[in-house]
């Protein structure tokens, strides 16, 4: 069970990150293509109290950054949550992506049982097990901020399909 949590946090955040960032090459084409000014696709939301998709992106990028150094026992790299546009958007989870090869899967694997604290808000703090903090907190909000972050795109008409969200899983054909 020791090596599910690295499994289950590195390699998941980078394929769902890469395929984030291929989906946003893509609403990118489209708003080219359809002459559409992009900052009304990075702002786009699905309802008037849920963030836009810079926001979404964002905060995908800060579960798995956050989640994983917090399970790693490190702090992790603040980013000042400013991107408005598909290139910054990118660069953001490019530099996310860098961060988490630079993480010890060994450590992130012993922190199974070692309590965790996080921050609920500005004035709350939760406090879980690693385990429980990977598989009941980081990775349903990672997925909730990916599958909206598609969601909004799919709804300004970007053509993407399930396999765009699925990204390079690892596994083969017969």
């Amino acid at each position: 069970m020791s090596s599910a949590m690295s499994q289950a946090s590195l390699a998941v955040f980078e394929i769902g990150l890469t395929a984030l960032a291929a989906v946003l090459d893509k609403a990118e084409a489209h708003a080219s293509a359809k002459k559409i000014d992009p900052l009304v696709l990075t702002s786009w939301r699905l309802a008037p109290d849920m963030f836009g998709l810079a926001r979404q992106v964002q905060i995908a990028s800060d579960q798995a950054k956050n989640g994983s150094a917090r399970l790693a026992g490190i702090e992790a790299p603040r980013y000042e949550d400013n991107e408005t546009t598909f290139a910054q958007l990118k660069e953001r989870i490019a530099k996310t992506t860098a961060f988490l090869k630079t993480l010890d899967p060994a450590v992130i694997d012993a922190a199974a049982d070692r309590d965790v604290t996080f921050p609920l808000g500005p004035d709350n703090k939760g406090h879980m097990k690693g385990r429980d903090y990977l598989n009941h907190f980081v990775l349903p909000n990672f997925y909730f901020h990916l599958t909206v972050a598609y969601a909004i795109l799919r709804r300004c008409g970007v053509e993407l399909g399930k396999r765009d969200f699925l990204g390079a899983i690892p596994m083969t054909r017969s």
